[in-house]
Order: structure tokens, then sequence, then C-alpha cells
């Protein structure tokens, strides 16, 4: 029967009457909240209708007349392979309420060309990163195209907080605060321990340090998720470290067999690697994929949609398939090795049984006698409700150092304006006038190391403004932006020049002429 709470838009309710569907009691606390102007951070299961929730919410308080121009909502995702299948889940219920909405993706994988067209006409909604959202933001026309913002929706929020990532959303956050102060802020999270923490960290605060009030709702939906093991033959004969958990090889086929398509998760990429290529010999009968990082990103994409489509029986992945994707067909989930974690755990096995009312099941399938008590500790945890935390990044000036020159970039800034727009977040809520002078004066002349350089003193004081007036270093600052540190890498190709991928040089540099390795299976 249909839910009679006055806080669901008869439009909303038509449309789940359509589908036979009832809205769950956290959808329309969500729905409450957004029409009421609030901002909050909704926690719920994996694939329980998270999305669906504050979309709504979203398309509730947006204007939604032919005539309307301009951006009015964001949707920020960590991983920009995510971008595609987000962009089409929000385009479902435009079809119905706002036929006329554009929805556009802009992430590194953009074109430059398609970037200079949405500046020149923004989109009703962009889904992005934290890295282009920064870019965005350092355009000189970003005040105009922020200012009919209305909704902002941080995706996977778990996966930012407590990582640098997550710090320089918040500075992102803080200044769309600044240029549209009516904003709603929204977070979905699925597997978190510290939810006041992370709702903290999400909405910052306001004018003068003044905590923003935000709603912390949980979707308590009943969602049965089956863990369990496999057990070796012989616990004698099973190491106790250091293995890739291959003896197991023959229990996982045997539990593989019945399975229509299921996801086997690994640690790392060459255990992934050496997975697949021991199921492909085994079983050469199935259809197997792999998936992970270093995968050019149009390899990543064919397993993807081979996976919604039903064509894989089964996938070996790494943390690449961890989060937001909606794969319907996957009914089985295998962790090969220690899970690394409660929430890891639960955040894997919810890639199966990716819909309310069905179950999904993660099989842990241990290396070594150490990863079985792994194992098993993860699945009592999980019982007992024992999530992990993830603790936030308090004041780290490299990421703020990075995000003053940002904002140099384009009309600059006031030293004053931006020390209490950096102060309503969370993280730098007891930033310290002496450690913000030293940060404008390192920026400003190099500091007492690097004022020698030039290339060091990259903000310049003009009209009491701070700016970036090398031309040389704004380009290489904005190829820059971004907190993700990793090796250089080498591109791998056919001799006939096909992409395969990337592997980091300091592994290659440890191979001799003549070594194998094993690469995109």
């Amino acid at each position: 029967m249909m839910s009679s709470n006055p806080y669901l838009p008869n439009e909303f309710k038509s449309w789940f009457a359509s589908r036979s569907w009832s809205p769950f009691a956290f959808q329309t606390e969500v729905w409450q909240a957004m029409h009421k102007g609030e901002s909050g951070l909704l926690h719920a299961p994996t694939g329980m209708g998270k999305t669906l929730a504050v979309w709504l919410g979203a398309l509730d308080r947006m204007d939604r007349a032919h005539t309307s121009k301009g951006l009015q909502a964001i949707w920020i995702t960590p991983l920009r392979a995510l971008a595609a299948d987000t962009c089409e889940a929000l385009k479902e219920p435009l079809q119905v309420f706002a036929p006329h909405f554009s929805v556009q993706v802009r992430t590194g994988d953009t074109s430059s060309h398609f970037k200079k067209k949405q500046e020149e006409k923004p989109p009703h909604a962009l889904i992005t990163t934290p890295e282009s959202l920064t870019l965005l933001l350092t355009r000189p026309n970003s005040k105009k195209t922020m200012a009919g913002l209305k909704v902002v929706i941080v995706d996977e929020w778990h996966e930012l907080l407590g990582s640098k990532r997550g710090v320089q959303t918040e500075l992102a956050l803080a200044r769309l605060r600044t240029l549209a102060p009516e904003v709603v802020i929204w977070g979905l999270s699925a597997t978190l321990g510290n939810l006041d923490e992370a709702l903290d960290h999400l909405l910052g605060g306001g004018v003068e340090g003044t905590r923003v009030s935000g709603r912390l709702i949980s979707g308590k939906v009943a969602k049965e998720v089956k863990i369990d093991s496999l057990l070796p033959e012989s616990a004698e004969r099973f190491p106790w470290a250091g293995h890739l958990g291959l003896k197991m090889l023959p229990q996982v086929i045997k539990e593989l067999e019945p399975v229509a398509t299921a996801l086997v998760f690994t640690n790392t990429r060459s255990q992934c690697e050496l997975w697949h290529q021991a199921l492909v010999e085994a079983c050469p009968d199935w259809q197997i994929g792999l998936h992970h990082g270093s995968l050019a990103n149009e390899e990543r994409l064919l397993i993807e949609n081979g996976l919604k489509r039903g064509v894989y029986k089964v996938v070996v992945c790494t943390s690449s398939l961890d989060l937001g994707v909606d794969f319907s067909p996957v009914e089985r989930v295998l962790q090969i090795g220690s899970p690394k974690g409660v929430a890891r755990l639960l955040q894997r096995a919810g890639r199966s049984g990716h819909a309310p009312g069905r179950v999904s099941r993660v099989t842990c399938v241990p290396a070594s006698v150490l990863e079985l008590v792994e194992a098993s500790a993860a699945r009592e945890a999980i019982q007992a409700g024992a999530i992990e935390s993830r603790l936030p990044y308090s004041c780290p000036l490299d990421v703020l150092a990075q995000h003053m020159v940002s904002m140099g970039l384009g009309p600059g800034f006031r030293s004053d304006e931006l020390l209490r727009e950096v102060r309503s977040t969370a993280s730098y809520k007891d930033l310290t006038d002496s450690e913000w002078d030293w940060l404008l004066d390192f920026l400003s002349t190099g500091g007492s190391a690097l004022s020698a350089y030039s290339e060091y003193r990259k903000l310049q004081v003009e009209n009491g403004a701070y700016r970036v007036k090398d031309t040389t270093i704004a380009r290489r600052h904005r190829l820059a932006i971004g907190t993700i540190v990793s090796d250089a890498s080498i591109q791998i190709k056919y001799l006939k020049g096909g992409r395969l991928g990337s592997v980091e040089e300091n592994f290659i540099s440890r191979l001799y002429p003549g070594d194998t390795f094993l690469f995109a299976g």
C-alpha cells in the first residue's frame, strides 16, 4: 500500500505507484528535510535506494520550468569510472519529472572541447569528481556559474572521509557555500562507524565558525547479508601466511559452477592477474573478465558493460569495482584473502543482490590460516554492527596550500575572506593565524628555504587581492590539482600500437631482459 506521508509529493507518489513500489521511510524523511532546505547525511545499506532518495529531493528543490537555465545541481563522485553509470541512473527519473533537463559529466576523461561547451552553456546538473570540481572553481566565471546552485550531493562520502581528497572536497564545499549561500548539501554513505563526525566534516560551519545544522538519517531497512567462508580440505597442510590463495582454486571453482554471474575480489593487481589466469586455464569454457586500475579505461568499460548485460560468468577484480556501480546480474561475491576491514567486506558484499529485498552474499576465501581467523572476526564484527570509523584529517597544510593557489587563479582572493571560508570547514576550524600567515608568506615568497626560486613565488598581491599572475605557474598548477599521489607509470602497448594500460615505473625497473609478467590476463 502506498505511503500517505504528507511530504511525499503527488508526482513522486504516482511514479512509485506506476512501478508497484512503495518508498522507504528514510526516503520520505530525506524528501521532507530537503523540502525544508535542510542539509544532511544519509546512511543506508548498499542497493537500498539512497540515490533515488536524494535525487528526487533535489528535483523537488530545483526550478524545473522549461525556461530555467544554468547549473542547479552538482553530484560529486569519488571515482570518475562511476560517473557514466551515475549519469544514467539520474536520467531515468528525469524522463518523467523534467525531460528537458540536461545532466552531463565533467571528469578527467571529458574532452577539453566538451568542457568549453559546458562553460558556455552549463547543464542543469553536473556529475564530477573533487579534482574536476576544484578546477571548475578556478575558472574566472565560477561565481556566475555557481550563483543558481541549489543542491550538492556527495556520493560515497565514507570513501572520501579520512583522506586528503575528503579535505579537498570540504574546501570545495566551503567555496560553494560562499558562492551560493542557500545551497543544500547532502552526503551518501553505506559503511561507516563515526557518523556524527562524518556529518560535521560534510557540512562544516557557517559565518564566523557557527555550525551548520544538519540531519543524520539512517536507512534502517532490513537487508540480509550472508557471509561465509570456504574451508581448506586439510588445515594441517594449509599455509600460515604469505600466499595468494591458489591452493583454494578447486573449492572456488566448485562454488562458482552453479552461479550465473559472480565477482571475485582480490587485494592486489598481481593477485588479480594470477587468479584470472588460473581460472581461465582451469575453466576455458567460462566467460571470465578482468578489472583493475592499471587497465585502460576502454578495457574497464568493456568489462563493466558486459557485467550489466550478464555476459560474464566471473569477473576477477580489485577495489576498482568496490563502489557505486549497479551490476544487477551479480549473484555472488567471493573475497580472496583477508577482507582488510569490516566496512570493505560489507561494501563488497553489497555488489551482489544490489536491490531491495535481495540477499547480498560474500564468501571469504582464505589464503592462509591467519586469514581464516580474520574472516571469522570480520563476520562476527558485522553481526555485532561494529563498523570501523574513518578518522578525518585535522589541518593538513599541504592541501590548504594547494587550495590557496587554486583560489588565486582567476580573480584571486582577499586574505581575511578566504581565511574565514577555510575556517568554516571542520578540518580547518582550529587553523591558527600564524599557520595562515606562514602559508601566505610561503606561497608569495617561497619562504625562508625557497625564496631564491621564482617558480615558488606563486601568489602576488595586487590591490589587496592574492592572485597567480604567472601563466606558466597557473597552467602547471591546473595540471597537478589533486591529492592522489602515485608512482610514475609507463604505458603498455601491443607492437601494432593497441594500448593495454599502464604499470608503475618502479615495477618495470626491477625486471631483466627475458623476464615475463602477466598483464590484462
